[in-house]
């Protein structure tokens, strides 16, 4: 570096002298963030912002499905059983799901520390957004609803609750399997 001072010594009184930054040559960003790594939690907040959809129906929306209403209020051990097993994804079975749910309630009178959690694991499974609060809020304050309104999402997602979901996977595969594919229409150019 060329210097100033014709003695070729700088003495630095204070502040050192500004440098311009130029440009790397050698392919190796001057910067302390990685361009190439950027900050995840910068990153998951803003996919989830961008990508989070609405409920289907509202917490509150519970007489629209008035069958499942009067299941949920009188046994909500059935309902949350079958919203398990398709949260799961038949790793686990709607019986067992129920029963569990049973007992916490039964033990503890607080099955809604067990229950949020699922609302969690739907959410995340189907990008929906965190309303009107917290999971665990919800179920604490508004259990029944939020089991209806689980079960609706599930229900306009095109699950069937009552079949589980080994019988929602057959019943796919036999409607891809039904569905007609569309016959090879051969160009009259090729003659």
């Amino acid at each position: 570096m060329a210097s100033l001072n014709p003695s070729g010594y700088e003495k630095f009184s204070g502040s050192p002298p500004k440098q311009r930054q130029e440009a790397a040559t050698t392919g190796i960003p001057l910067s302390s963030s990685n361009q190439y790594f950027p900050d995840s939690s910068e990153t998951n907040t803003r996919l989830q912002t961008k990508t989070r959809v609405p409920w289907s129906s509202g917490l509150c929306d519970c007489f629209s499905d008035w069958r499942n209403c009067c299941i949920t209020c009188w046994c909500p051990c059935v309902t949350f059983g079958q919203i398990a097993e398709i949260v799961d994804k038949g790793s686990s079975s709607c019986g067992v799901n129920g029963a569990l749910y049973t007992l916490i309630a039964c033990v503890t009178g607080c099955a809604c520390c067990y229950s949020c959690f699922y609302r969690s694991k739907m959410r995340q499974q189907y990008m929906l957004k965190k309303h009107p609060c917290g999971d665990c809020l919800v179920h604490c304050c508004c259990e029944y609803c939020a089991l209806c309104q689980e079960y609706r999402e599930l229900k306009t997602r095109g699950y069937d609750l009552s079949i589980g979901w080994h019988g929602n996977m057959e019943k796919r595969s036999r409607e891809v399997a039904m569905t007609p594919i569309p016959p090879v229409v051969e160009d009259d150019m090729s003659r």
